[in-house]
């Protein structure tokens, strides 16, 4: 019968050594990682992009979290540790200025958007797109980001008010955090349509744009950037500079943003 050999002592330890890596590196110095970045989820593709941009001109890559911007800044709120926030509308980011939670003079506006209708792969129309989001969707539920946080929510509701049609709807809408998730819904056929950012229909993997809004009535959509007051990395101010490149803004620009400049 096979007996396996005794375990020395220098296996012993080139074994706790191995064992011992990944906490280690859990452990690692912040300056050892980048800047941690929150950042509205309809950032998420181009964000990526930009964070292995920066890393290839070798700083560590930025650890960035995405989520609904009103879910992101509540945890600021809450002492989240981060570096960076971008917002996907003013008000939030205003918010946490008036908590003293953002760093003075480090707030700029990065992106704009704009807001459209998506549909499934059986309510995407070809040729001219409908102005009239009433007359699109009919009586069908539809998702949207949630009007009271969720900033993709409020512009619709605006837009919606604007040209009287948001009592006509409302009580079709399906809320939900992020407008990654009114996506989502679509995509796996839960509701035919939804209100997102023209960069989510863009990066729709089913179904895509449906309509559009009438010219005016939108309000202007911001992206502002900002350091975090509690923020103490070193590459922090850099990585929010660098976000306001030429070579960051040719990235956001190719996922379809604009440049607010």
């Amino acid at each position: 019968m096979y007996t396996a050999p005794p375990v020395t002592s220098a296996l012993r330890i080139l074994l706790a050594i191995w064992l011992a890596l990944p906490l280690l590196a859990s452990c690692a110095p912040a300056q050892q990682r980048g800047p941690v970045v929150l950042a509205a989820a309809s950032l998420t593709d181009a964000m990526e992009e930009v964070a292995d941009s920066w890393e290839a001109q070798g700083h560590a890559r930025p650890v960035l979290s995405f989520a609904g911007t009103s879910s992101l800044a509540r945890q600021v709120e809450a002492g989240a540790p981060a570096d960076i926030f971008v917002s996907a509308d003013s008000e939030w980011m205003d918010w946490l200025e008036d908590r003293d939670l953002v760093r003075a003079g480090s707030r700029h506006d990065l992106l704009t958007n704009d807001l459209v209708i998506v549909g499934d792969e059986n309510h995407t129309p070809e040729g001219e797109y409908r102005e009239s989001p009433a007359l699109l969707i009919g009586k069908a539920r539809f998702a949207m980001g949630d009007a009271d946080s969720v900033p993709a929510g409020r512009y619709a509701r605006a837009a919606l008010e604007r040209i009287g049609q948001w009592e006509a709807l409302r009580d079709q809408a399906v809320p939900t955090d992020s407008v990654r998730a009114a996506v989502a819904l679509v995509e796996r056929g839960e509701v035919p349509y939804a209100i997102v950012y023209a960069t989510d229909a863009k990066a729709m993997t089913k179904g895509g744009l449906a309509g559009l809004f009438p010219a005016g009535s939108l309000d202007p959509i911001v992206y502002p950037a900002a350091q975090l007051a509690s923020s103490s990395h070193a590459d922090a101010a850099e990585f929010l500079t660098f976000l306001r490149s030429d070579q960051a803004g040719a990235i956001f620009a190719a996922y379809g943003f604009g440049l607010a400049r």
